[in-house]
């Protein structure tokens, strides 16, 4: 648990709910949490549903990890305790972006099973739904568009993981994507489809 350092603060609720927001935007606030290893295609994904969304009129947004450390996380580094870290914040903003109504999609290869269980647990049931991104790590060292592997297999990236560094892949993930099998595009749809069939967003 997060050490609170601030004190003498007080929860400032306005006179808009997250149900009057909801209404506005004519669908419900959600966080799709995709977690895979780097290259197994999680922000290809995200990018794609983010788009067949807004082009619906819906309100979605992704952070994406290498974003979020652009500002936000631009002071952590890939540590166990920055991993954590990173985590806990996005968590935490993707909370505000679903009670603002948003259809939120976070692209992380967030590592650590008891890091994703703690950003779940601040989340009401239903709000949090766990993506698992799965490609086997040779697949994703082939694809490599970034050439990260090929850097953490040369020893120039520390703590990379899959190869210095452990990933630790959900046990009971609500939904599973078989990237190897399946391309980003398909795989999109049927995020999209399951939003729909969870009457999260209308269907189309």
């Amino acid at each position: 648990m997060t050490q609170q350092k601030a004190t003498n603060i007080v929860w400032h609720a306005g006179h808009v709910t997250r149900a009057d927001r909801e209404k506005i935007h004519g669908h419900k606030g959600v966080l799709l949490w995709l977690t895979g290893l780097s290259a197994s295609g999680k922000s290809t994904i995200a990018i794609r549903v983010e788009q067949i969304l807004t082009e619906r009129g819906h309100f979605a947004y992704v952070l994406d990890g290498d974003n979020v450390r652009h500002g936000l996380n631009s002071n952590l580094g890939f540590s166990p305790e920055d991993r954590t870290e990173n985590i806990r914040r996005v968590g935490e903003v993707g909370r505000l972006f679903v009670d603002a109504g948003a259809v939120v999609l976070t692209a992380f290869i967030s590592p650590y099973r008891a890091d994703r269980d703690k950003v779940r647990a601040r989340f009401d049931a239903g709000d949090f739904i766990e993506v698992y991104v799965n490609a086997p790590l040779e697949v994703c060292e082939q694809r490599d568009p970034k050439g990260l592997y090929k850097k953490a297999r040369e020893g120039k990236i520390p703590e990379f993981t899959g190869i210095s560094a452990p990933y630790e892949a959900p046990e009971k993930p609500e939904i599973v994507l078989d990237t190897a099998a399946e391309d980003a595009e398909a795989c999109a749809r049927r995020l999209v489809a399951i939003l729909e069939e969870r009457g999260v967003v209308p269907r189309a």
